[in-house]
């Protein structure tokens, strides 16, 4: 009953893990096209993650949990996010306001 019990702890992981490919097998099992699209979006998702990495990390030194602190972040971004509309909105209306202007005039 031991040996059954050893047989299946140790050889079952074995076996996924000889069953299992490597990110270059994979990766050679694309089209060419999927190829290409992989290795031309691999820096961007590479800065994502670091970006989400580093928001975490950031997160992580306040005393509040990260998804507190993480929604703190959010409703910041969206305020700014609003008032650069705004600023925007006032700032394309000063410029129809002044085409209306120079076609009255002239």
């Amino acid at each position: 009953m031991f040996a059954a019990g050893a047989v299946l702890c140790i050889g079952g992981p074995a076996l996924i893990y000889y069953v299992t490919p490597t990110e270059e097998e994979l990766f050679k099992r694309y089209n060419p096209e999927l190829q290409k699209r992989s290795l031309a979006n691999r820096q961007e998702r590479q800065q994502d993650f670091d970006n989400f990495v580093g928001k975490m990390k950031e997160y992580s030194k306040s005393n509040k949990p990260i998804w507190e602190a993480a929604a703190e972040d959010e409703a910041r971004t969206k305020a700014n996010s609003a008032e650069e509309q705004r600023r925007v909105a006032e700032e394309v209306q000063k410029q129809r306001d002044e085409i209306k202007r120079h076609s009255l005039n002239g």
